[in-house]
């Protein structure tokens, strides 16, 4: 069932994509898609800071605009009360540029020629290579978000937060953080951290520290919000994500 969002522009239409993004990262799924994209255009202008998680969510978009742009479909969003969507287009003379190159490659090729030995060798040498190259690479990252509550309102969530980053590993990154209000006076940690896929699962970084003694003093339970593969440019992302996240905490605690 698609989600909907009524009159973003207005204050009453931004807090409730505020309170929406409270608990998620993107507009459907876990990694930015064209639902992003939709409501990304619908905006008029990028949000007050005063709506912390739109201006943590718009930014985040608008930089894999910038850098990477966004391919994945979604699973469909309805805007109301809105401006007309935004399209984004494709560079006409690049993707000419590109078929006119794909043609000229395509006529050198002699489709019922033999392919000789030294061709076999040559084809040979790269394929290689790409194998060996991919072997080094098997090893990605991942970012992930976690929800970490307290027993209760009583807990220190300094202390929790300091038992938490004071977990060390081969592999495993702390990131940005905030408390998030739960509800009868009791708020949770939200962390960002990234990770090496075949140094860390975070299954085991869940039960084993986080939950285990003496960390569980602390923490009632620890749920993974979101969870996206990220390649070189992503870390640049993520990064940059961490420090838009910091400077907001700042402005809004100031």
């Amino acid at each position: 069932m698609a989600v909907t969002f009524y009159d973003l522009n207005s204050d009453t239409g931004l807090k409730k994509h505020d309170d929406y993004l409270l608990t998620h990262s993107y507009i459907t799924g876990y990694q930015a898609s064209k639902d992003d994209l939709t409501v990304y255009s619908a905006l008029s202008k990028p949000p007050s800071s005063e709506y912390v998680n739109v201006s943590r969510w718009y930014n985040h978009i608008d930089a894999l605009l910038r850098i990477s742009g966004v391919s994945a479909e979604g699973s469909g969003v309805i805007v109301e009360g809105s401006s007309p969507i935004a399209t984004f287009p494709v560079d006409d003379k690049k993707a000419a540029a590109a078929a006119a190159a794909d043609d000229d490659d395509n006529d050198d090729v002699d489709l019922f020629g033999e392919e000789t030995e030294e061709e076999k060798k040559a084809a040979e040498e790269p394929s290689a290579a790409i194998k060996a190259s991919a072997k080094k690479n098997e090893s990605g990252k991942s970012s992930v978000l976690l929800d970490i509550k307290p027993w209760d309102d009583e807990t220190d969530m300094k202390k929790l937060e300091e038992a938490v980053r004071s977990i060390k590993m081969e592999g495993l990154h702390w990131g940005a953080s905030k408390l998030v209000p739960v509800g009868y006076g009791i708020k949770k940690l939200q962390i960002m951290l990234t990770i090496v896929d075949d140094l860390v699962s975070v299954d085991n970084l869940i039960e084993e520290h986080l939950m285990a003694e003496p960390i569980n003093e602390y923490v009632q339970s620890c749920d993974i919000v979101a969870f996206n593969k990220i390649s070189f440019s992503s870390v640049i992302l993520f990064v940059l994500g961490e420090c838009c996240v910091l400077l907001l905490c700042l402005q809004w605690s100031i």
